[in-house]
């Protein structure tokens, strides 16, 4: 804590006046944190406007309205602002969450000034300010500790460590160093924490961004967000097929022109090879695919304040998880009890305390605070109110022995009008004093808070007395007590984590805890929640290892403990530069710098600080754990949907160009125009975003490993096997046409034949790219709402055109025989069985790899 070296606590305390705070406010400024301006709905869409995939699609959109094709421009430009309202209405709604979820600064401080004590705003607390303490305060700013009674403070924003600390005023003495949030016995106390128990006074040392919690808040400053792969990957596939087809246009009006003669006609034949290849639906299908995604995520609880994360989720590698609240459910309750006897009850799942532990759980909440704000006390009440329909009576609390430095035991003192009686609560070696336990018991007792210590339990002796008159001894000792037995605590794991966790293994993810507790307490969780075992890293073993230590030392390790803020963001740079996709999830202002400087930052939103919650790209509404298994699963199956539309885009595209090319090169009448091919981009844009984005998850999904993170979407694979549905496609296309045209068929028929036959082999492409499997059982009857609805959609224009005479006459069509529909709708049929039998030869030549439920090891099947 900067500013600490020449304050002594012997400073005259109480001479702060009004109109000096006030000259420090005005040179300082106001205690708070800096907050992000909050974004109109206007810059939240200019932010959209701003993305490369929208800007592609407004430009593709204005290029066809001048190019005189109203209806693709109106198409483009339809979903362009599908995707800004989307995006913006989720953008809105996050930050509407985020405004409800803050909760970050104390409202009201406390403070002496003028020789008393005022309330006043938390942001006009200045530096020499003293702080009045009190139970159930929110502490304002960074402050020293100069007088205390048995004060205690939840540092969990700090520390992300839910049980509270005990603090100890400053020696009359200079302070020479800063200490570090967390810990016991410390003078110091920190911003944004909250006194769980007992007062003090305290002078601030530090306000707003150079309070503990500012400090990290400003660290993020020096993060920058890494844009999404799958962005950079569909940029440049979009721009080289842009460039590409751009040329095939610009060169096919060239030829025509020069060799046929007939610009106008040159021109329009250019357009139409334009359209045919400009791959306008890839930023289609990338911006409706994520904004749908943010919007399916938001439903079970998610939001994403930066879509393409979702996708990216899909593709962690490590999941780094912290404890506290995360793991578990940020509360104390009773785990454990044992006797003198050497009795032992664990209360796993709901199982009753029997008659023969009521007394230990009446004395132990006894001995607690009448209205407890620590959290083992609250446990401890609660406990004995599960036992008992309602507490019975305790008569009247007489006299109360707080806790000292000297010995970590309170004692409450009970007259209910017959009797008087102690009850007794603290450390084990603090009440086995005041018990004065033989050897052997001693050593039972010794031997039950090991076994326990080992599973990660807090442990409590408890212990009563009966005072023989009502003059009270000056300390506990003065009484004789007897121990009453041990009382085990634990924040308890929530009930979805095992199953989560399972699932993320199940899926190839490695889940690696990452706290600041005791290695015993992580490990005992870790084994709870089902994280594979390996090694324990502390923070201080960290210290002494150099990155490439650290590094050899990363495969082995799955529980990271008594870890410090800027060693998580060591541990998650560590990881990445050994090309892992991490995913982070925290909490506090400490867990900030690593949420931002992961793949994929999580925070939870009830609990989460506003700075952490600003650092992540995801939030838990809920903190649910086993959210983020939903969200991999939905980013798994985005990315799946993706590669599957965009597979479908390569392969439609091959026969509606090679269409468009076959007449220039063979001197045959043209087929197809610019309107010819916007009506089937109507039927091809709707297919991309709406039945592929629809499309449900594959059966392995959470069962594959993630895909490595320098596969490419657009890999080698995927291009050659969707050329070659699209090749035969228009190979078996092609030779209809060419049969006919041989046989005399008149060009309006021809032409009518050759785009309803395109219309049914498009519905073929639909069909075999819906499912990476080889059943034609999915293909067929795989539900998919969306999907009927456009058949049903497709089938009535097909009737419109088939039935209306002007239909034909703006499409050049002639009369076609219901022997023409029929061999028209068997080529869809015939592609459809032809490229279904083809994929197990595919999966065959593409080994797949599969992970071991286990552990990270890949095996290629």
């Amino acid at each position: 804590m900067p500013g600490t070296a020449t304050l002594s606590v012997d400073a005259d305390r109480s001479r702060l006046s009004s109109a000096v705070a006030a000259d420090r406010l005005l040179r300082d400024g106001p205690n708070e944190l800096p907050r992000a301006d909050r974004h109109s709905v206007l810059r939240l869409a200019l932010d959209v406007l701003r993305e490369p995939m929208l800007a592609l699609l407004l430009a593709g959109g204005v290029a066809y309205m001048l190019l005189g094709d109203l209806t693709e421009a109106l198409i483009l430009l339809a979903f362009a602002t599908f995707s800004i309202v989307v995006t913006v209405v989720q953008e809105s709604r996050t930050e509407h969450v985020l405004d409800a979820l803050r909760d970050l600064s104390a409202p009201r401080a406390q403070v002496v000034r003028d020789g008393a004590r005022q309330h006043i705003a938390a942001r006009e607390v200045v530096c020499g300010d003293i702080l009045v303490l009190e139970q159930g305060d929110r502490i304002a700013a960074d402050a020293l500790l100069f007088d205390a009674d048995d004060l205690q403070t939840d540092e969990s924003l700090l520390t992300g460590e839910s049980l509270p600390v005990g603090k100890l005023p400053a020696a009359d003495a200079a302070i020479a160093e800063p200490r570090r949030p967390g810990g016991e016995g410390q003078p110091f106390v920190y911003s944004g924490s909250l006194v769980t128990r007992g007062n003090g006074l305290a002078r601030v040392l530090a306000i707003g961004p150079r309070t503990e919690v500012g400090r990290i808040g400003q660290s993020l400053a020096r993060l920058e967000t890494e844009v999404p792969r799958l962005r950079r990957e569909t940029t440049r596939i979009v721009t080289w097929c842009g460039i590409g087809g751009g040329a095939v246009a610009l060169l096919v009006v060239l030829l025509f022109g020069l060799l046929r003669g007939g610009w106008i006609e040159a021109l329009l034949a250019g357009i139409a090879i334009g359209m045919a290849m400009l791959p306008e639906e890839f930023p289609v299908v990338l911006t409706v695919f994520l904004a749908m995604g943010a919007w399916r995520i938001g439903k079970v609880g998610v939001l994403t304040r930066r879509a393409a994360a979702i996708e990216t989720l899909g593709s962690a590698t490590v999941l780094c998880t912290d404890k506290t609240g995360t793991l578990t459910e940020n509360r104390m309750s009773v785990a454990e009890l044992w006797l003198p006897s050497s009795a032992t009850l664990v209360l796993a799942g709901n199982r009753p305390v029997t008659p023969g532990y009521h007394a230990l759980l009446a004395t132990a909440a006894r001995a607690s605070a009448i209205a407890p704000s620590d959290p083992m006390e609250i446990a401890l009440h609660d406990a004995w109110s599960a036992v008992v329909a309602r507490s019975p009576s305790t008569g009247t609390l007489v006299h109360a022995y707080a806790l000292r430095p000297e010995l970590l035991a309170m004692s409450n003192v009970w007259d209910d009008g017959d009797a008087v009686r102690i009850a007794a609560k603290g450390a084990p070696e603090a009440i086995a004093s005041l018990c004065v336990l033989a050897p052997d018991q001693h050593a039972a007792m010794t031997a039950a808070v090991d076994a326990m210590a080992v599973r990660g339990i807090r442990v409590l002796a408890v212990a009563s007395a009966a005072p023989p008159d009502r003059d009270w001894a000056q300390t506990q000792h003065g009484y004789r007590y007897q121990l009453v037995g041990l009382v085990g605590l634990a924040d308890p794991i929530r009930a979805s984590v095992p199953g989560a966790v399972a699932e993320c293994r199940r899926a190839g993810i490695r889940v690696v805890m990452i706290t600041g507790d005791y290695a015993a307490t992580a490990r005992s969780i870790a084994r709870q929640a089902g994280i594979a075992e390996g090694e324990v890293l502390t923070g201080a073993d960290l210290t002494t290892l150099d990155d490439a230590q650290l590094a050899s030392q990363l495969p082995a390790v799955t529980v990271f403990a008594r870890i410090m803020p800027e060693q998580k963001l060591r541990i998650v740079d560590a990881f990445r530069a050994a090309g892992e996709i991490v995913a982070m999830t925290g909490d506090g202002v400490n867990d900030a710098p690593s949420l931002k400087a992961a793949h994929i930052g999580v925070a939870m939103g009830r609990r989460g600080t506003d700075v952490a919650r600003q650092a992540a790209a995801i939030i838990l509404i809920d903190d649910d754990f086993g959210a983020i298994a939903q969200s991999v699963r939905l980013g798994r199956r985005i990315y799946d949907n993706i590669r599957k539309a965009m597979a479908f885009i390569f392969a439609v595209h091959v026969p509606i160009a090679g269409l468009a090319l076959l007449p220039l090169f063979f001197g045959m009448p043209i087929l197809f125009g610019p309107i010819h091919v916007a009506l089937l981009e109507m039927v091809i844009d709707p297919v991309c975003t709406l039945v592929f984005e629809a499309e449900r998850d594959e059966e392995d999904i959470m069962r594959r490993p993630p895909r490595a993170p320098s596969e490419a979407l657009f890999s080698m694979p995927m291009i050659v096997w969707s050329v070659f549905q699209g090749g035969l496609a228009f190979a078996m296309l092609a030779a209809v046409f060419i049969i006919e045209q041989a046989a005399g068929m008149p060009e309006r028929e021809l032409r009518a034949l050759i785009f309803f036959a395109l219309i049914a082999e498009i519905l073929a492409l639909i069909l075999v790219n819906r499912s990476f499997s080889a059943s034609m059982r999915d293909a067929l009857v795989r539900h998919n709402a969306a999907l009927r609805y456009v058949v049903a959609a497709i089938v009535c224009v097909t009737g419109l055109i088939l039935f209306l005479p002007r239909a034909q006459i703006l499409l050049k069509f002639g009369l076609i025989a219901w022997s023409d529909m029929t061999l028209a709708l068997g080529m869809g049929i015939g592609l459809l069985a032809i490229l279904e039998a083809c994929k197990p030869l595919i999966r065959k030549a593409t080994p797949r790899r599969r992970s071991d439920p286990g552990s990270r090891a890949l095996v290629v099947q």
